[in-house]
């Protein structure tokens, strides 16, 4: 429960961020918006649709495409967001920003529509439209969130050009571009998942310290040295990045001759039963 309440208020927050980049930068200055957001502006151009409206009527369809691809926590969780994305774009906009130096506006809208998605992303959810297909992309093939996402909204945000013109078409691909950007590194320094494999003749009481102040599995992988045909133990490991800082001493501690190899982790699907 301390968990769900944590993510629903973590959502609220990015959800309050992203109506912000919308309603005081992009709309103010004519700037387009990939996905179903980019729908929203254009129908608020050409046909003055609240886009509180749009977001929750077209965001609600493409919904039932994510039951069947995306789990019921994330659907939960995206319909949470939707929801209170269209609340906060419902609010009256009270200073908008409004300049000349319209790339100022687009790169803040950028950054904080990155910023955003990262807050809803890491709690689980998504904004639907194509931070959906984005999910269900990074879950089945393991593109980076970001980058799958910049391009479903480029499909959308490429033909907007007709209506919002072609200056305002490519400031809207530079802040889609600026969006994706900030997700990848905000996804990447927060909700990043890290391998670590380690090279000891200590494994066992490395896996067992891990183990212990960690509370989180340990994979030990039969290994045989090329060199010295010698069997050993391998010790495999995934953790968060937050976990990642105390790894490494925790390893230290119990061997500091240790190899240890580490990488980035794109995605990580299902759960291993020692991890239960």
């Amino acid at each position: 429960m301390k968990q769900i309440v944590k993510n629903g208020l973590e959502i609220i927050f990015g959800a309050m961020l992203y109506a912000i980049a919308i309603n005081y930068f992009l709309i103010p200055n004519r700037i387009g918006e990939g996905g179903v957001t980019g729908l929203t502006t254009i129908g608020y151009y050409t046909l003055r649709i609240t886009p509180a409206l749009t977001n929750l009527v077209l965001n609600g369809i493409i919904l039932i495409i994510g039951f069947r691809y995306l789990p019921q926590r994330t659907i939960f969780y995206t319909f949470w967001a939707i929801l209170w994305i269209s609340i906060f774009l419902k609010l009256p906009v009270l200073w908008p920003y409004q300049t000349n130096q319209t790339l100022i506006a687009t790169l803040a809208g950028g950054v904080l529509m990155g910023v955003s998605m990262g807050l809803i992303f890491r709690a689980n959810g998504t904004i639907a439209g194509s931070t959906i297909l984005a999910k269900i992309v990074n879950r089945y093939l393991g593109i980076r969130n970001g980058s799958a996402m910049l391009f479903f909204d480029l499909i959308v945000a490429i033909p907007s050009g007709l209506v919002i013109g072609f200056q305002n078409m490519l400031l809207t691909v530079i802040e889609l571009y600026v969006s994706a950007v900030v997700l990848n590194k905000y996804l990447d320094a927060f909700g990043a998942k890290r391998s670590v494999l380690v090279f000891s003749e200590r494994n066992q009481a490395i896996g067992k310290a891990l183990s212990e102040q960690l509370g989180k599995g340990v994979t030990m992988i039969q290994a045989k040295g090329f060199y010295s045909q010698k069997n050993e133990d391998v010790l495999y490991y995934i953790c968060s990045s937050k976990d990642w800082t105390t790894v490494i001493p925790i390893i230290s501690s119990v061997d500091p001759h240790a190899l240890v190899v580490t990488d980035q982790i794109r995605s990580v699907r299902g759960w291993h039963v020692a991890d239960l």
